[in-house]
């Protein structure tokens, strides 16, 4: 797959604006998969620390090499996740979506995956884009796009620690 944001327009994902546009923007509260992708093509620069919220007394830093190792040439997209139902059905993407700008803005929120973004210098340019799932699709979607990836690239997604 081409991994490009029209690339994913044509896949079915629509939204791709900035985290800190999120608060206006139309997400669904359904279901679904998230992705983030970094429009410049150019040679990311990094943060020595991470602005993002301690989440648990943790500090979501990691060196300038870990870094420099996980970055993913040769494509724009830097992150997949997933939004559940929940058990109440209402966590869904505008929730977690939510959850995921406040981690960046600083605040002690918990989603620690995906914190890698959050030291790129240009985190502010970065474009989050989303898919609605059924609620018990939006795993196997993430799962299946991260290996997609994985066999284009023979590693995830920069910020995608997992999956």
């Amino acid at each position: 797959m081409d991994w490009s944001q029209p690339a994913l327009v044509r896949a079915g994902f629509s939204g791709f604006v900035p985290f800190r546009d999120l608060p206006a923007a139309n997400v669904p509260i359904n279901p679904g998969v998230y992705v983030v992708v970094r429009p410049t093509g150019t040679t990311p620069k990094f943060l020595p620390a991470s602005p993002a919220g301690w989440f648990k007394g943790k500090d979501p830093s990691v060196s300038i090499p870990v870094l420099q190792k996980k970055w993913v040439p040769d494509t724009s997209l830097v992150y997949v996740g997933k939004a559940n139902g929940g058990s109440t059905g209402r966590r869904g993407l505008r929730k977690r979506l939510d959850e995921y700008r406040r981690h960046g803005a600083g605040d002690p929120v918990g989603h620690w995956g995906g914190r890698y973004i959050w030291q790129l210098a240009d985190s502010d340019e970065l474009l989050v884009g989303w898919k609605t799932t059924a609620d018990g699709l939006a795993r196997d979607l993430e799962r299946d796009m991260i290996a997609e990836f994985k066999a284009a690239h023979a590693q995830r997604p920069f910020a995608n620690l997992a999956g």
